[in-house]
């Protein structure tokens, strides 16, 4: 598999996996605890201002902000088709310039960043499933393999 067609694969996975949980969010509004409600919109806004950085853009949403459950689907399309803009029109190997929440300015690969949005999502949905297990709600098992045989 060559490298942009297993990124646009891992953020299929990305996105696939993000929908699921925001179904089940819904589905258990009542149930689901404030930390998994922040870590959700967390790592979806954590995509978008990654998307932002890339595109030389000021991000417009907070690292922590959280946003009304019934918007996260869209924001999660749009993250992905963002995304896979930026696959089609930015090279891999290219650098950019940005600088984090703090103002600190850094310089990474576009591939780097997307190594890292990937990991950082996968992260934080497993403190999500452990947090959701321990306030009784079931979580879906969200590894990249299931995402494979499908």
């Amino acid at each position: 598999m060559e490298t942009n067609d297993f990124f646009k694969d891992a953020f299929e996975y990305n996105y696939h996996f993000n929908q699921e949980l925001i179904q089940l969010f819904e589905k258990e509004k009542q149930n689901i605890p404030e930390k998994s409600i922040q870590l959700l919109n967390h790592l979806i806004n954590a995509q978008q201002i990654w998307n932002e950085r890339i595109l030389e853009l000021q991000p417009s949403v907070g690292v922590w902000e959280i946003r009304p459950l019934e918007n996260l689907k869209n924001h999660n399309e749009n993250n992905y088709s963002k995304s896979l803009e930026i696959f089609n029109s930015t090279e891999l190997s290219q650098k950019i310039i940005y600088k984090n929440s703090k103002g600190i300015e850094f310089s990474n690969t576009v591939q780097d960043v997307i190594f890292h949005v990937i990991n950082h999502s996968t992260y934080h949905r497993a403190q999500i499933a452990s947090d959701l297990k321990t306030n009784g709600i079931e979580p879906i098992n969200t590894d990249y393999i299931f995402h494979k045989r499908k």
